[in-house]
């Protein structure tokens, strides 16, 4: 009975939110002291809770109305963020300079807590489009085929109908309007269509699906959409292939950034805190297409590259080779090539040649234990880290520099010596960051 007395109390309760929790919840105190995780809230916020779920140490809740703005709160752009609680962004109900430096904030906390570096994060770099800039989005298919759109936040089993999406990239949302009219054309086992953009700006539909059966209804989606996109089959077991369009066309299932117009900047200043590379040899772990050692060749260093995904590596590989046939280039020595390593990092670290400097951008699970202890066992004098997660970032720089709370294993010796976070994501609540290190 008390315990029931204390959740109908909670629900009943105002609550100022003091600050933003890394992925986007406002955080506010119950009347007992506990923590409350409340999305969808703006630091300043007076608030009154619903569905308050309390767990012995914190509790999680939901607005049942808003008391008194905060300052920084904004009506979303969006529709579909509050009308069906949409969970692909975060941060729409944010004006742009407390979003910014609510990622900040972020980056500086996910340091001091888990790798125990006290660092001044700078200002965040904000993207040049704050809406429409997202060039990959995923939808989830409902059932029966009926509709397809993202998950509503914090229900994984449900999906609601999207009818236009304010951070993709107004082709992708061209796109939409025709697929979404046929979708009784998708396999009867469709899991996930992925729209998406190339760096050309051609369009691609790729259609995942759980099983094995084959999917004969690709040309006649292909057909109805009148050629808008490059269609795609991408069953569970066995390799992706063009069901409509282009046979030659770039690889869609390959990762690239989804925001094109801030992920080139980002690279630029990484390869900047690179230093001079001339005759360096150097390490391009979770490489993906190989943008970055393209970059590196170009300026003069050897480069060994690791990623997992052999499609990526072979593109890599022929978009090189292909600019180096321009007539400008043709007339320029020819750099030494890339050794281009297939396979996860973690394998195939110990096999590679010593390098003097390292750039590392893996995925948003951070490196693996085996890749951080290669690194502090190689020493190489400079590591640049681009991060999409600050809690892994901060997980694996405790490590490199030894300051981290990580159980055992080899500790480093590196020192971080400039880092800058990027907003390559507005209206959610991640963050991008880059980190320079120096061996001492």
């Amino acid at each position: 009975m008390d315990s029931e007395r204390g959740t109908r109390n909670a629900e009943r309760a105002a609550v100022r939110i003091e600050r933003l929790a890394s992925g986007g919840d406002g955080v506010g105190r119950l009347a007992d002291g506990r923590t409350v995780f409340v999305p969808r809230t703006a630091p300043g916020d007076l608030v009154e809770l619903r569905q308050v779920r309390e767990q012995a140490r914190f509790a999680r809740a939901r607005v049942a109305r808003v008391i008194e703005p905060g300052a920084g709160r904004v009506e979303p752009r969006c529709p579909h963020y509050l009308a069906d609680d949409c969970g692909g962004c975060q941060l729409q109900h944010l004006e742009s300079a407390v979003q910014l430096e609510a990622k900040r904030t972020f980056v500086a906390d996910a340091l001091a807590r888990i790798g125990g570096l006290v660092w001044p994060v700078p200002p965040v770099i904000a993207a040049p489009p704050w809406w429409e800039y997202r060039s990959r989005i995923a939808l989830a298919v409902g059932p029966g085929r009926r509709h397809a759109g993202f998950h509503p936040l914090e229900q994984a089993a449900r999906v609601f109908a999207l009818d236009h999406c304010h951070i993709a990239a107004p082709p992708l949302m061209e796109l939409w309007q025709q697929v979404r009219r046929h979708l009784h054309l998708l396999p009867a086992d469709v899991e996930q269509l992925v729209l998406r953009l190339d760096h050309a700006g051609n369009r691609h539909l790729v259609v995942r699906s759980r099983g094995e059966q084959a999917w004969t209804g690709g040309k006649s989606l292909g057909e109805r959409i009148q050629g808008a996109a490059i269609v795609w089959w991408q069953p569970e077991v066995g390799a992706p292939r063009v069901v409509a369009g282009d046979r030659e066309a770039f690889p869609a299932t390959v990762f690239e950034q989804v925001n094109p117009a801030l992920s080139g900047r980002i690279r630029a200043y990484a390869l900047e805190q690179m230093g001079n590379l001339g005759g360096a040899h150097v390490w391009d772990l979770y490489a993906g297409v190989g943008e970055t050692t393209e970059a590196l060749l170009g300026r003069g260093a050897t480069v060994e590259s690791v990623e997992l995904d052999r499609r990526a590596v072979e593109l890599g590989e022929r978009r090189w080779r292909t600019a180096r046939q321009t007539p400008e280039d043709s007339q320029r020595p020819e750099p030494t090539d890339a050794i281009r390593h297939v396979g996860r990092a973690e394998e195939l670290v110990g096999r590679l040649h010593d390098p003097s400097a390292v750039v590392t951008n893996p995925p948003r699970t951070g490196m693996e234990r085996p890749v951080t202890a290669e690194l502090i066992a190689r020493h190489p004098r400079r590591l640049v880290y681009i991060s999409c997660d600050p809690a892994t970032l901060a997980r694996d720089l405790g490590l490199l520099c030894g300051t981290g709370k990580g159980g055992g294993g080899p500790r480093g010796t590196y020192r971080i010596v400039a880092l800058q976070p990027f907003d390559l994501f507005p209206q959610t609540a991640h963050v991008e960051t880059v980190v320079a290190l120096e061996a001492e």
